[in-house]
């Protein structure tokens, strides 16, 4: 899953972005209402962490832009804002959590943990023959036995399970589950999809990923 930091804080950001990447999270950095914006454009995130306090205004006017994007997005507010009516601000204009600086790192990401268990736009499994994904646990398997996967593996089988059927786009799957990286080609994409292949063919998953020559992939059940 992917997360979004607006933070103007350089060496904060990259702690935050550390921790999330530890947990098998995608996260990219913000650090203006400006930059958020671009990203917010050009990315879909299940989650946002935000600052109040940024070079270019407050925070919180964030939350209706991210509310009309992505109705989907859960939003928390991390900041050092923390007096009572500074977090009823920030939850009547639409975040779902607040959480004051400085913070316990395990607190953070248990709430991120459970902020992203509220999605539940999709259920929490998805089933496709044999295969079943379990989306609150972010765990794949194979008649009932725990796929191991590689992480970017276990991303790819993720949101192609969540659009099964549905054509995912290549451009948006190599933002998805690369970021922002310069070096990263559409060769890492294909090297990745024939992984994931050949550990669902390893493990007799009863699905195939098919490909969209130009266009992208989608995985649908296998006869």
């Amino acid at each position: 899953m992917r997360i979004l930091i607006v933070e103007d804080h350089a060496e904060l950001a990259g702690e935050l972005a550390a921790q999330l990447s530890g947990s098998g999270f995608t996260a990219d950095h913000a650090f203006s209402l400006h930059s958020a914006n671009a990203l917010l454009e050009a990315h879909d995130y299940a989650l946002a962490l935000l600052d109040r306090r940024l070079p270019d205004g407050d925070g919180v006017s964030l939350v209706p832009v991210i509310r009309a994007m992505h109705p989907s997005t859960r939003i928390l507010m991390l900041t050092a804002l923390a007096t009572g009516q500074d977090i009823i601000c920030g939850l009547d204009a639409g975040a779902d959590d607040y959480l004051a600086k400085p913070y316990n790192p395990d607190e953070l990401l248990a709430r991120v943990r459970a902020n992203l268990r509220r999605l539940g736009d999709h259920g929490p499994m998805i089933v496709l023959n044999n295969l079943s994904f379990d989306a609150d646990r972010r765990e794949a398997r194979v008649n009932g036995e725990l796929l191991l996967l590689q992480r970017r593996e276990l991303e790819l089988l993720e949101i192609l399970a969540i659009h099964a059927g549905r054509i995912v786009l290549r451009d948006r799957l190599v933002n998805e589950l690369f970021g922002e990286t310069d070096d990263v080609t559409m060769n890492n994409l294909h090297a990745l999809v024939s992984q994931l292949r050949q550990r669902l063919e390893e493990t007799k998953g009863q699905v195939k990923i098919h490909t969209v020559r130009g266009v992208g992939y989608f995985l649908a059940k296998s006869n």
